[in-house]
């Protein structure tokens, strides 16, 4: 049973986007990724993919006008939406209405690159104290530039959404679900799998935009799963030894564990690691599997530590 009163929701079509936007004197901004989902049943299949309702907490970044907002308010669940932009978020206050079931946040969800806002860790932790018994999700037709860092931020965690279910730019979706030694592998490709399901639901065509982006974009589905994360005993460093790894995803492994190490393990020390690993030395991080990345790093960081105090930190590790 919903707990949201019957408010009808805005309907994102292109007729009333323009006639909206027009009344309010409205542009979207380019710069902030401003492309909004115009058809209908795929609002409807973000909502559908992630299977949302009562039992759930729902982040969405990236307010709009409210569309998907009060689709996900709708089926029960409850709704923290981010949004940057001041027009859209005032917009998107006056035609969502007063729903207990939803907060409106007016934010960037990033800190920067590396960090989320504090303001939205804080309302998570607050709605999630308040709700201990619902699922955390993120639903989102997600801006272009902040999809690769809001996904590897939230899965820094220690509560990570159970799935993330968004809207992203093709290339991106094929980051996330590329398998070794393919083009697309990366430092992505693997702080995802190392701890999520992949999958693309739909690709989609710059059509059902408004404005048309100059690029496909693709839903994707994440599943969090426990059993994966808990193989990796030290998150923050296998986060910046993949991402630093990856920088020189051509070089031989030898080479690039000695630098990414600071050359405080010689070359000795780098065959007795990757022989630890049961890894050939003369292979490169693109040729490796999540498992073996994942084996790699810990008899790595078993190898630093050996060393004595380190400098080697992963408080400012870059994003993916």
């Amino acid at each position: 049973m919903s707990e949201t009163p019957s408010i009808p929701s805005p309907r994102q079509t292109l007729s009333f986007l323009r006639e909206r936007f027009a009344a309010e004197g409205i542009r979207p901004k380019h710069d902030l990724g401003q492309n909004f989902l115009i058809d209908l049943n795929l609002l409807h299949l973000l909502a559908d993919t992630a299977a949302v309702g009562p039992d759930d907490i729902c982040l969405e970044v990236g307010t709009g006008t409210g569309s998907l907002t009060s689709i996900l308010a709708d089926r029960g669940a409850f709704v923290i939406s981010v949004e940057l932009d001041p027009r859209m978020h005032r917009l998107a206050a006056g035609l969502l209405g007063n729903r207990p079931n939803v907060r409106l946040l007016l934010h960037d969800a990033l800190k920067n690159k590396n960090r989320l806002h504090p303001a939205l860790l804080d309302a998570l932790e607050q709605v999630r104290a308040e709700h201990p018994d619902k699922q955390f999700k993120l639903v989102a037709n997600l801006p272009y530039n902040v999809a690769t860092p809001l996904i590897s931020n939230l899965l820094t965690l220690d509560f990570p959404p159970r799935t993330m279910t968004a809207t992203v730019q093709r290339e991106v979706a094929e980051r996330l679900i590329a398998r070794p030694g393919t083009r697309d592998y990366g430092a992505l490709s693997v702080w995802v799998q190392s701890q999520c399901t992949a999958a693309v639901r739909r690709m989609l065509p710059p059509q059902v935009f408004w404005p048309r982006p100059k690029v496909f974009s693709a839903i994707v589905h994440l599943e969090f799963r426990s059993a994966l994360r808990e193989r990796i005993p030290d998150l923050p460093f296998f986060h910046r030894f993949v991402r630093e790894l990856f920088l020189h995803r051509r070089k031989l492994l030898r080479v690039q564990l000695a630098a990414i190490s600071g050359r405080r393990l010689e070359k000795a020390a780098v065959d007795r690691v990757l022989a630890e690993a049961q890894l050939d030395p003369l292979c490169r991080a693109e040729q490796l599997g999540v498992e073996d990345l994942i084996r790699l790093g810990c008899c790595f960081q078993k190898a630093l530590e050996a060393q004595g105090p380190s400098s080697w930190t992963v408080d400012d590790a870059d994003s993916f």
